[in-house]
């Protein structure tokens, strides 16, 4: 097998098993976003079509719930400059 073959098995089989998103996957392995979706995109179905299938199940779940993350990464971050902001005041009161 093939190191690019490989590779691309590689990050199918992660992907399928933790559900991760391209971002995630491009951070473990150390690659850029746009390699892991050129290679789940069109070299996966070339080398390995049932995973691709589940990989790309995966992927369209991932950009259907990434909105959610959005906000949720939204919301944390105002209740972190809150509470920066409510310690500040806490502070000079003392």
């Amino acid at each position: 097998m093939d190191a690019i073959r490989e590779r691309v098995e590689t990050l199918g089989r992660y992907i399928c098993d933790t559900h991760a998103t391209v971002r995630e996957t491009a951070g473990k392995f150390g690659i850029s976003k746009s390699t892991v979706h050129k290679d789940m995109t069109q070299k996966l179905p070339e080398y390995n079509a049932a995973l691709s299938a589940a990989v790309r199940s995966v992927l369209e779940e991932n950009k259907a719930e990434r909105h959610l993350r959005g906000g949720e990464a939204t919301r944390l971050k105002y209740e972190r400059i809150r509470q920066k902001t409510e310690d500040e005041r806490r502070d000079e009161l003392r």
